[in-house]
């Protein structure tokens, strides 16, 4: 039979045989964020389109090209000006607003916040690049020391070491802040060179050129690439606060230990960003290698309507995270999806087999059971190929003797148990095994 329906192109199904490994990445990134002190904070899945104009900047390609508008479905009337929906296409800027939004800023000097959300851009799908995507990610709002730049970094490789992600390489470099000595002069000396070679970029560098020229350095076209080799860097035009700014943080990197190369042409791609920016690129994943990036934005909070505020972060995508444990040949791990599986071998126990698996469930004993049917036989391979550990058997001899059979399946081993003492042996025995 033909499938008339499929999964959107540019998204994928996660099916339960791969649920194990999403969990594990997931939770593991919660421990870390819970040894460094954020707490978990969810925004809606759409938010205003203004909001990232404001903060990605207009003239970026998530602006420009990469956002899915929401419209009311059958909508035939202009949208107002303050329903103007997209979908969420990353995740710094959503939680900006909401800490802003619910005065979050003003209950503590610094605000420490983590999340894990869908993200969607409309790209051409890839390896590692869907149009639906998951990011786990972190911002640090309040403070503008540079050795909260190195704890975020350090978070980071403590999260992706301990998932099997390793092998990464951390690009480091800073862009300096908005002061007329700073990224201002770079941002006339890399117009400068440029110009000179407009005629040889691609259409889209040739637009971004005069209205924001530091995107140039970030496209993927490889004629730029070649092109910007030679462009002038950002460190060369650092002012003094920046230049000592960014060495506290390579101290910071070099007193834990951690290894990093500079790279004076990474800028990321959102205009919030101020000062450092970092990228973890795994060599083993081919174009699309970054697996987790961010920086400081230290202007985001005030161009939202908030005071002036420092911060920092980074998002990392998930499913770049299952690319990279692959290239590292991490074994994918697999869940028990029951401790227990009741067997009915005649029909005259489906009540007592029923009332059975309800309390085994009520204890916290995880249980299931067979629905159609089946010969014995095939509800102990159904068992076996859930992975219980424990076969409870239920037929005319248990009923007669008001007991079960209880079947060890790793030990091989075989016994009658009273019904009455079932799920308490049970309970036992599958804490034992915990």
């Amino acid at each position: 039979m033909a499938v008339k329906f499929k999964a959107p192109r540019g998204t994928k199904d996660i099916l339960p045989d791969d649920i194990a490994e999403w969990r594990l990445i997931e939770e593991t990134f919660r421990q870390c964020c819970a040894r460094y002190g954020y707490r978990e904070i969810r925004t809606p899945v759409f938010e205003d389109l203004g909001l990232f104009e404001r903060t990605a900047g207009e003239t970026s390609d998530i602006v420009q090209k990469q956002m899915f508008a929401v419209m009311p479905y059958g909508s035939r009337h202009p949208v107002s000006e303050d329903e103007r929906w997209v979908l969420r296409p990353e995740g710094t800027a959503p939680v900006a607003r909401a800490l802003l939004e619910h005065g979050l800023l003003h209950q503590s000097p610094l605000v420490k916040v983590f999340y894990i959300a869908p993200i969607f851009r409309y790209e051409r799908p890839q390896a590692g690049r869907l149009r639906q995507h998951h990011q786990c990610g972190i911002e640090a709002i309040g403070s503008p020391s540079p050795l909260l730049d190195v704890e975020v970094i350090a978070l980071g490789v403590d999260f992706l070491t301990s998932v099997g992600a390793d092998g990464f390489v951390i690009n480091l470099n800073s862009i300096g802040c908005m002061k007329d000595d700073c990224r201002p002069r770079y941002r006339q000396a890399l117009i400068a060179f440029l110009q000179s070679h407009e005629p040889e970029l691609c259409e889209d560098c040739r637009r971004r050129l005069h209205t924001n020229p530091l995107r140039v350095l970030d496209c993927k076209e490889e004629k730029c690439q070649a092109i910007v080799k030679d462009a002038p860097v950002s460190l060369d035009y650092l002012c003094s606060e920046c230049k000592g700014h960014f060495e506290v943080v390579r101290e910071g990197l070099d007193k834990l230990g951690i290894a990093y190369e500079i790279n004076g042409r990474l800028v990321r791609g959102l205009d919030y960003y101020t000062r450092t920016v970092f990228e973890f690129v795994h060599p083993k994943l081919g174009a699309q290698s970054t697996v987790l990036g961010g920086g400081r934005y230290d202007g985001l909070i005030a161009e939202l309507g908030g005071e002036p505020t420092p911060g920092v972060g980074f998002g990392c995508g998930i499913e770049r995270v299952l690319l990279a444990r692959q290239a590292n040949s991490q074994t994918k791990p697999t869940e028990t999806t029951v401790d227990a599986f009741i067997a009915v071998a005649s029909p005259i126990a489906e009540d007592a087999a029923f009332k059975l698996l309800y309390d085994l469930r009520h204890a916290g004993i995880r249980a299931d059971r067979d629905y159609l049917s089946r010969s014995l036989k095939a509800q102990m391979r159904y068992a076996d190929k859930l992975g219980a550990r424990f076969v409870l058997i239920l037929g005319d001899e248990e009923l007669k003797e008001n007991s079960v059979t209880i079947r060890d399946m790793q030990r091989s081993q075989q016994w009658r148990e009273p019904l009455d003492r079932v799920v308490a042996t049970l309970a036992a025995l599958v804490t034992e095994r915990l």
